[in-house]
């Protein structure tokens, strides 16, 4: 009876193991948002991963952990079968299990990690799953991660000090999954110097982590004293920090030599290296007695070897399933009634594929992607700010910055807002206000003797200076040099500002549910209908500023540039001498003094081409008047057109122009908007996977059920 029991109770485990199984298949394939419980091994690469693995599954397998080379996590479902003498693998991928040879699963492990080599990302987190059954096996679901890497610092180690952070980013990552219980592998024999627990910030308390020192028959003859064994076997709670399962660590030994035949070979068969490790395990016992001078308790017997270490996992691993199991029914409910409403959805794309229902679709779309545009100038706070928005910062280094002809910058601290993310209107206003603080602050540029002399030249009909024409020709050339880069930029700043508002209305569309989800060649149409109308529209907007820059740069209007005749007024009368007569002076002779110094400054200026400090202050008087005079003209004109030009076209006119290219394109070639033939294929094509998913969700909410109700069974039967 007790045997008969026994077997039904092997055979509930098997079909409760088969069934979490399946479900972290499921998980891996679909990336639906549930995992099944799973020991997931985390060490460095020396630590002896791959030699603990091995031992765990009773066979050799090489190239499992195979330390840099991995770069995809393996996942081994070990399972118990007493019937197989020799190891049985099957390579899950993309829901077919393959029966696969020992050296072929090597070989496409092999062939995964040179893939990854070769390109960009190096790594993958997308696991490889293997099933092996074995009489050694235990049932176990351990997932092998990629061995951590200390590399040495400095820039000649800078691959692999990227390489390290890849892979720790990777661990981390899967360490995240709370159904996992973490096997943590430590080679050390000073738990204060241990390394890999510093991943251990994912699991603080050690709460779901076991911690394994590997190596132990290395480490027993370094001990001197029998208390640095006991300090070694059971370290204090200070040290490790938290309550780790199974409350201290683990201790084992894998004996080195591999299976096979040839002369290296130091084992014959797989039995004999499985008798090689109950060997060693025996032998780390009696040396730990040797040392410490007395027996080993009970308790402390329970954590030497691999044989402890897989009966504790096993153990633990069926009561996290059995613990799952009424919670893991309500998540595949959950995940069943979505995967239905995705068909559905399918099923409605696949019935509106004809020409009159694609139109309405993409005029449907067309009102709404308008009306979101609309809504972002005007101001909305539905897209978050955290994603869409971008700082004063941000979009100087996205948009490009305003920068004079000194190459200096306005500091982005001293413009309003310039820490809040912005998008849409809000940051339209924000980058004018920036070239309204830049520009209306730009001084006019030095101005050096030798310009002054240069300007001078000569004139058609005497040989004299006109320094008023000399003035406005330097005053032109630096207002047409330092302002005409603003344009530019600008531009520029403004046409990034515009593109943006895409992703966002996109963005404001899916929320909604209103997005055409699969159109991608449609929705290419429109968005490079936008940006095209967008980048014309600056042009030509660039175009009417450049005909004012020109036009005011070209002729000086004295009415225009000199906005401030006043105080030139009263510099150029100290040159002058116009004084008023003192009392007692006879006017005639006030009269006289002032011709004469009139005569003077004529002297020293028209009819003298030597550059006197009174001739070259009075052109740089005239050239400021000039240049400040065109700075605000150009702020004014270049603010106002930008705005007309620029901002209001896309309110005005982007409505007809799109909806003129969408009819264009609908009578041109339907299909080719919006690709019904392949748009068709890729449809079937997901509903048969949804199809596959729907119909692998609904067998394993039966078998879940089914293993729920023999739970409960079994918990409310009365013992013997």
């Amino acid at each position: 009876m007790a045997n008969n029991n026994g077997v039904g109770e092997w055979e509930h485990n098997s079909k409760l193991y088969e069934a979490y199984n399946e479900l972290h298949g499921l998980a891996q394939e679909f990336e639906t948002p549930f995992d099944a419980p799973a020991v997931l091994l985390v060490g460095h690469q020396t630590d002896g991963k791959s030699a603990l693995v091995e031992a765990l599954m009773g066979f050799q397998f090489n190239h499992v952990g195979g330390g840099t080379k991995t770069r995809r996590p393996i996942t081994l479902h070990m399972k118990f079968n007493p019937e197989c003498d020799s190891p049985m693998c099957h390579l899950i991928s993309d829901c077919v299990a393959q029966e696969k040879s020992l050296r072929e699963v090597q070989e496409y492990i092999e062939a995964e990690n040179m893939r990854l080599e070769r390109e960009t990302c190096q790594f993958s987190s997308k696991e490889i799953i293997v099933r092996v059954e074995y009489k050694y096996c235990p049932n176990l679901t351990i997932i092998d991660t990629p061995g951590l890497v200390a590399p040495a610092p400095g820039p000649k180690n800078r691959a692999l000090q990227a390489q390290s952070r890849a892979v720790e980013s990777l661990v981390r990552a899967k360490m995240q999954h709370k159904e996992f219980i973490v096997l943590c592998l430590e080679d050390c024999n000073d738990w204060s110097n241990a390394t890999t627990r510093r991943v251990m910030q994912i699991d603080p308390e050690l709460s779901r982590t076991v911690v394994v020192s590997t190596k132990l028959d290395t480490k027993i003859p370094q001990f001197a004293r029998a208390s640095d064994v006991e300090v070694f076997l059971s370290p204090p709670a200070s040290v490790l920090d938290g309550f780790m399962l199974g409350d201290s660590p683990f201790f084992t030994s894998v004996p080195s030599g591999r299976v096979g035949s040839g002369q290296e070979s130091v084992y014959r068969s797989n039995d004999e290296f499985k008798q090689a490790i109950s060997l060693r395990e025996m032998e780390d016992v009696t040396s730990l007695e040797e040392k410490l001078g007395r027996p080993l308790s009970k308790q402390e017997r329970s954590r030497i070897g691999v044989s402890s270490l897989k009966s504790f996992l096993e153990e633990l691993l069926m009561k996290r399933y059995m613990d799952s199991v009424p919670l893991i029914i309500p998540l595949l409910e959950k995940e069943y009634r979505g995967t239905t409403r995705k068909l559905n959805d399918i099923n409605q794309e696949l019935s509106t594929l004809d020409e009159v229902k694609l139109k309405e679709k993409g005029r449907a779309f067309h009102d709404l992607f308008l009306t979101k545009l609309s809504l972002l100038l005007k101001g909305t706070v539905v897209a978050p700010p955290d994603k869409f928005g971008e700082t004063l910062q941000d979009e100087r280094v996205n948009g490009g910055a305003l920068i004079g002809i000194d190459g200096s910058q306005f500091p982005h601290k001293l413009i309003p807002n310039a820490g809040m993310r912005l998008y849409g209107g809000a940051q339209y206003h924000r980058a004018m206000a920036e070239f309204r603080f830049v520009v209306g602050g730009i001084k006019c540029p030095p101005i050096t003797r030798e310009e002054i002399v240069n300007a001078c030249g000569v004139e058609d009909i005497h040989d004299g200076t006109n320094y008023s024409r000399t003035a406005c020709v330097i005053a032109v050339a630096k207002a047409r040099d330092t302002f005409e880069p603003f344009l530019h930029q600008l531009g520029t700043r403004l046409l990034h500002i515009l593109k943006r508002l895409l992703p966002i209305s996109v963005y404001l569309l899916q929320k909604e549910g209103e997005f055409l989800s699969g159109h991608e060649v449609f929705l290419r149409r429109v968005s490079s209908a936008f940006n095209n109308f967008a980048e014309s529209t600056e042009r030509s907007c660039h175009e009417k500023c450049m005909e004012d820059l020109i036009s005011t740069t070209r002729y000086v209007t004295w009415s225009l540039h000199n906005k401030n005749r006043a105080g030139l007024r009263q510099f150029l009368d100290s040159f002058g001498g116009a004084e008023q007569p003192a009392n007692g002076t006879d006017l005639s002779t006030s009269v006289q003094n002032t011709e004469t110094r009139l005569a003077d400054l004529l002297d020293s200026t028209l009819w003298n081409r030597r550059l006197a400090p009174s001739s070259e202050r009075i052109v740089y008087a005239l050239v400021q008047q000039i240049f400040h005079g065109i700075r605000e003209y150009f702020l004014a004109s270049a603010e106002l057109k930008f705005n007309c030009f620029f901002l209001m076209p896309i309110v005005e006119k982007l409505p007809a122009l799109l909806r003129e290219d969408l009819e264009s394109a609908f009578e041109d070639d339907l299909d080719n908007v919006f690709d019904i033939t392949n748009l068709r294929h890729s449809l079937g094509n997901r509903k048969q996977e949804t199809e596959i998913e729907m119909k692998r969700i609904q067998r394993l909410k039966d078998k879940f059920r089914k293993i729920h109700e023999q739970l409960s069974l079994h918990q409310v039967m009365p013992g013997p």
